[in-house]
């Protein structure tokens, strides 16, 4: 986790997705550029962002199994 990183859990789904998209870029730009010690901090904060996906899919997905009657204890494949 990156000390400087936001709180993440304010922003939307479609706003975490675009800022992940930007830090991507600008990582990509500093492994053309060289700069080591960027490449290291931008690397801390795309793992903030993916652990707030990561847990936004998990809490999504147990939503899902506690309201269908369908996922008790199973996934029935058909």
């Amino acid at each position: 986790m990156h000390p400087l990183a936001p709180n993440l859990s304010g922003l939307s789904d479609d706003e975490l997705h675009k800022k992940r998209a930007e830090l991507q870029n600008r990582i990509i730009f500093a492994y053309r550029m060289g700069h080591g010690d960027m490449i290291g901090q931008i690397q801390l904060l795309i793992g903030d962002y993916d652990m707030e996906i990561q847990t936004r899919n998990q809490k999504m997905l147990d939503t899902l199994q506690k309201n269908n009657p369908n996922f008790k204890d199973k996934i029935d494949i058909k």
